[in-house]
């Protein structure tokens, strides 16, 4: 797409279902979030991402470009309400009002609860659910003005089943679920649309419980897919939650 000119580039997104839209992805540099990401950008919007390590952002942001110029990129820790406010009214800046949200930052730490420290409680509960709290709330205004919006939370299959060491894994993501189910009520009438998707196991670098078989677990285009779904759904109904497991048994 390198020959491809800034007015010819315009024209081919005007075609496409999010055209004019903004999305914001945390965590998008990696896994998950930079499948969702791309996905999002070949469907037309332009896409905001943040993360903690500056490399792989800009790298993921190339990749992004080759879809849609209109991309903006920020390392932020979206555990702090001062570094998330500066990443979503930098985002606005650059890129326009935020229409699409999707919460993906997270992170894994497994083993029996009573052998974890408060330190390791704080880091799973604040990355995988405050920061959830945190970057909606500070996106929400805007969707308000703009009479809508969508926000996608990516929990998991541990928002709704437990297993043993999942202790502080498994409180977060049924944070998640409870959170989003709330939002969900609180914003519909302003035409916001709230959404929790469930996926089981993940072909990822995500610390997970030991090692799976590949061909037997989720893809990270497979949640993009959803989260693409999600988003593209007719105006007037929203998929509330969406779980996802692999068609073969690991």
């Amino acid at each position: 797409m390198a020959g491809i000119s800034k007015t010819n580039r315009a024209k081919e997104q005007s075609g496409k279902p999010l055209a004019n839209r903004v999305a914001l992805v945390t965590g998008g540099s990696r896994g998950i979030g930079r499948a969702i990401a791309l996905k999002l950008a070949e469907l037309g919007a332009a896409v905001a991402i943040c993360g903690r390590g500056t490399e792989k952002l800009s790298a993921a942001a190339d990749e992004l470009k080759a879809l849609n110029e209109r991309v903006f990129w920020r390392k932020a820790d979206v555990t702090r309400a001062d570094e998330v406010g500066k990443l979503v009214s930098s985002a606005e800046e650059r890129l326009g009002p935020i229409a699409i949200l999707v919460n993906n930052a997270g992170i894994g730490l497994f083993g029996p609860a009573h052998e974890k420290s408060e330190e390791d409680w704080d880091r799973v509960l604040s990355t995988n659910l405050k920061s959830v709290f945190l970057v909606s709330r500070a996106v929400v205004p805007t969707m308000i003005r703009q009479g809508g919006g969508d926000i996608i939370n990516i929990s998991s299959l541990a928002g709704r089943n437990t297993f043993a060491g999942g202790g502080l894994y498994c409180a977060s993501k049924w944070g998640v679920q409870g959170l989003s189910a709330c939002m969900a009520e609180d914003l519909r009438d302003h035409g916001i649309r709230v959404s929790v998707i469930c996926p089981g196991s993940v072909a990822t670098e995500f610390s997970g419980r030991g090692k799976k078989d590949a061909a037997k677990v989720l893809q990270p285009e497979d949640i993009a897919h959803v989260v693409g779904a999600v988003v593209t759904q007719r105006a007037g109904s929203f998929l509330s939650e969406i779980q996802m497991r692999p068609l073969r048994k690991s």
